[in-house]
């Protein structure tokens, strides 16, 4: 009887802080530079009004607090895409292991601060995640490593083949631009206009990305995509770099095809998020990522320097990637 007593205390405990790590802000990472690439929280937008709410093109309704919640994030758009597994749709709270879809989306598409996910195949989807799992690939934030170890083998091949499945589109609009809006990053590490301050400053050697509707962003919605401003000349630049390796590299289109599309195997840099492929540059020059792709890179990427990173990162961002 008192085995059985001790056993419902600890379940009800245990269910307990899962419930209050489900509401407790995720711990900001380390800063680290550059900090417009590897965003960390700096302040919050105002709370949403507790009402639920709801997107155009959907009959479901969730409130903010629902919207925001890591393990049962909202699925707007249940019909636009296939059946989702668990591990996509609630994650594993139990295993601390955030659904798959709360920052990748439904759609796949991603936030700027995560990735996109669509437009490759499940084997390099599989072969990321056995990286951070292994240490070979670290998060910035250092949740995928920890993911990655609490997931199975068998969650891991469902939400790789269910992401693989999923149609790329374009999710972000790149455009130069000398001056831009003063923004900080927010809730999600996610940049936003700041609403305390008026007026642009210059973007310097920056790439910064906005929402394109921050309250569709906010409200999770995998059809609203984000633009990012550009220094002045980086798509042309970036253009030369990518064809032909600008006299100091080699053309990133030998391996990542025409158009950035992707051969196989090899990722799409097309459509992508340009801070994240800025991310996964320095990753590769500074050594930190040692996945199989590692050695292909680090020769490539070694010339490179940031203004260069930001160049072809613009670049590829700007293609079409359908």
């Amino acid at each position: 009887m008192q085995t059985r007593v001790w056993g419902l205390v600890v379940a009800i405990a245990a269910l307990l802080s899962a419930a209050v790590y489900s509401q407790t802000p995720l711990p900001n990472p380390t800063p680290r530079e550059p900090s417009w690439a590897f965003q960390v929280i700096e302040a919050q937008l105002p709370a949403e009004s507790p009402e639920p709410k709801t997107i155009s093109g959907s009959t479901k309704k969730y409130t903010p607090k629902e919207i925001d919640n890591l393990y049962s994030p909202p699925d707007w758009l249940p019909d636009s895409h296939p059946p989702a597994p668990d591990i996509v749709t609630k994650g594993r709270q139990e295993a601390r292991v955030m659904a798959c879809g709360a920052c990748h989306l439904m759609s796949g598409l991603g936030h700027p601060e995560s990735a996109d996910v669509t437009g490759y195949t499940a084997a390099y989807l599989v072969q990321t995640m056995m990286d951070f799992r292994s240490g070979a690939r670290q998060d910035f934030a250092r949740r995928m490593d920890g993911f990655a170890k609490a997931m199975t083998d068998d969650e891991i091949k469902q939400a790789a083949e269910y992401f693989a499945s999923l149609p790329r589109r374009r999710f972000v609009r790149v455009v130069e631009a000398a001056m831009v809006p003063r923004t900080f990053v927010g809730q999600g590490r996610m940049r936003f206009v700041d609403p305390k301050q008026t007026g642009t400053e210059p973007i310097g050697n920056r790439i910064i990305t906005l929402p394109e509707d921050q309250t569709a962003a906010r409200l999770r919605d995998p059809r609203s995509g984000f633009v990012s401003y550009v220094p002045p000349g980086s798509i042309a630049r970036g253009k030369a770099l990518a064809e032909t390796g600008g006299g100091k590299s080699v053309a990133c289109t030998i391996c990542h095809g025409a158009g950035l599309k992707g051969l196989g195997n090899v990722p799409r840099l097309a459509g992508v998020h340009p801070i994240y492929l800025v991310r996964q540059l320095i990753h590769f020059k500074e050594g930190s990522r040692k996945g199989p792709d590692a050695a292909l890179m680090q020769k490539p990427v070694a010339p490179l320097t940031e203004r260069d990173m930001i160049d072809v990162s613009a670049y590829a961002a700007s293609l079409n990637p359908e």
